[in-house]
């Protein structure tokens, strides 16, 4: 997450620039103009200004989600040139390693569990996802994510187990009736959806274990579950190409296309009616180019202001528990009941988070008096007092990122985190604690396995809890448990 300060300077370059370049290139066919006229033909009062700036901050904040997932799904599972691309819809693909500073489509990326994807195409029929038998003692689960990035389910070890099953998906639109061999159905709001995996690495030398593990994950449709005929197969869809890295410079273009994917649901009725007024929606074309001058301003102010609020959202929306930020911030439609900012921030700390009861984020960019964390500046020590681990029944690390990127960073031992299974490793101190090392230069070969490599520059720390106990102690609920993190201190 960039700083408040440099992310304002960026919207207002950009708003100057686009509005300079774009001077004058106002048009019959401006999309407000479009909604004005078919607002004036119901006898509605058309959106001023004001009011269109504001329908453009409250597009922004409603549609980041929205546009950050369908950017993924189009590198993962469409654009086979892309070199984040995966495998094409319906297909799982495995990767036999963790997640390095090379991967760059997904902020935050996990480097604890081998992922397996899968990107769902739900509008012919429903998919069945098949499971192995996994070991008791190996934590895995799988994330079910739609298009309005709701973690609408989870298959694993807290939910259903290490045992072997058949789990159905469904689109929106299917009405039929549980067949005989299904263990449970999940239902998506969107007709494309995600499933995550997450598989246990203990240690490099257990990878051939996980890729076992992985290959007994398998996935059908449904009529081939049943030996049935296969139903007609839905039209091809030619999708609008759209990047990770385009989506500043494109979001409107990118929220309209994304949205031709995304039902309206009873919680987004009313903000789906809202932005329509200004031109945004299925159906409809919002070109950027085509605004008067003083609508091009007015979207960009909205826009600016919208991702403002998400920034604050971010900075304020935690519980400050020495210096880390925890709180609960991923979940379901009904976890997130209509608050978009909540979900965007979300989506923006770290979009396909887990709910706090699969897995908790304690997240820090300060140590615990407040100041930045800068690597460049300081070395830092985070100490965990004797007996006072994270309390959870799988898991947990702290991972390493880059500060203004969010992204995994290159360092002379490829190491992004240090986590529970590493502990056999790791150097205790004579009282039974157990002190991090994060710094971007090497502690000395003593005190090596405990270090955590930073940049040269501003971290930003996450830490992961795996399945957290209920009981205590415990860091559930997320913010407000009886467990509470070490601060980051600078080293003396």
């Amino acid at each position: 997450m960039k700083s408040e300060y440099s992310t304002r300077m960026k919207w207002i370059a950009i708003a100057a620039a686009s509005v300079a370049f774009l001077a004058g290139c106002s048009s019959k066919n401006d999309p407000v103009t479009q909604a004005e006229t078919a607002d004036a033909a119901k006898g509605i009062a058309a959106p001023s200004l004001a009011e269109t700036k504001a329908i453009a901050e409250e597009a922004f904040i409603y549609g980041l989600p929205i546009v950050m997932n369908h950017a993924v799904m189009y590198e993962y599972a469409v654009d086979k040139s892309s070199p984040q691309f995966k495998a094409p819809f319906n297909q799982i693909k495995s990767e036999p390693r963790v997640f390095t500073y090379q991967d760059t489509a997904i902020v935050t990326p996990n480097s604890d569990t081998p992922y397996s994807f899968l990107w769902m195409d739900l509008r012919t029929e429903p998919m069945v996802l098949t499971v192995p038998a996994v070991e008791k003692r190996r934590y895995y689960s799988v994330q079910l994510i739609d298009g309005n990035t709701y973690n609408y389910g989870y298959i694993g070890s807290r939910t259903t187990g290490n045992g072997p099953g058949n789990y159905m998906v469904v689109g929106p639109d299917w009405k039929g009736t549980t067949p005989p061999g299904i263990n449970k159905v999940f239902y998506s709001t969107t007709p494309f959806t995600l499933a995550g995996y997450r598989t246990q690495l203990f240690n490099p030398k257990d990878m051939p274990n996980v890729v076992n593990v992985q290959s007994g994950y398998k996935v059908q449709p449904l009529s081939a579950f049943l030996k049935q005929p296969a139903p007609p197969a839905s039209p091809v869809i030619n999708f609008t190409s759209i990047s990770t890295t385009g989506i500043k410079e494109n979001f409107f273009e990118y929220l309209d296309t994304a949205l031709q994917y995304v039902p309206v649901t009873p919680e987004d009725k009313g903000i789906r009616t809202r932005i329509a007024r200004i031109g945004i929606g299925p159906g409809k074309s919002f070109e950027f180019k085509e605004l008067s001058l003083e609508h091009k301003a007015a979207v960009l102010l909205g826009m600016k202001e919208g991702n403002e609020k998400v920034d604050k959202w971010l900075a304020g929306g935690l519980k400050n528990v020495n210096g880390w930020g925890i709180g609960s911030y991923f979940g379901d439609r009904h976890f997130y009941n209509g608050d978009w900012l909540k979900r965007a921030g979300a989506a923006k700390g770290g979009i396909y988070g887990n709910d706090s009861v699969e897995a908790t984020y304690p997240i820090t960019r300060t140590t615990m008096t407040g100041e930045p964390l800068d690597g460049s500046k300081h070395d830092y020590k985070l100490t965990f007092p004797a007996g006072q681990l994270p309390p959870v029944n799988a898991f947990w690390s702290v991972t390493m990122y880059d500060g203004k990127t969010q992204l995994l960073i290159k360092n002379p031992i490829d190491r992004y985190l240090l986590n529970s299974p590493m502990l056999p490793g790791m150097k205790k101190n004579a009282d039974g604690s157990l002190t991090l090392y994060i710094q971007k230069n090497s502690p000395g070969k003593a005190l090596e396995s405990n270090w955590l490599p930073a940049p040269n520059g501003p971290i930003y720390l996450v830490m992961r809890l795996y399945w957290p106990k209920e009981t205590p102690p415990s860091v559930l609920p997320a913010g407000e448990g009886s467990w509470k993190p070490a601060g980051v201190v600078v080293s003396k």
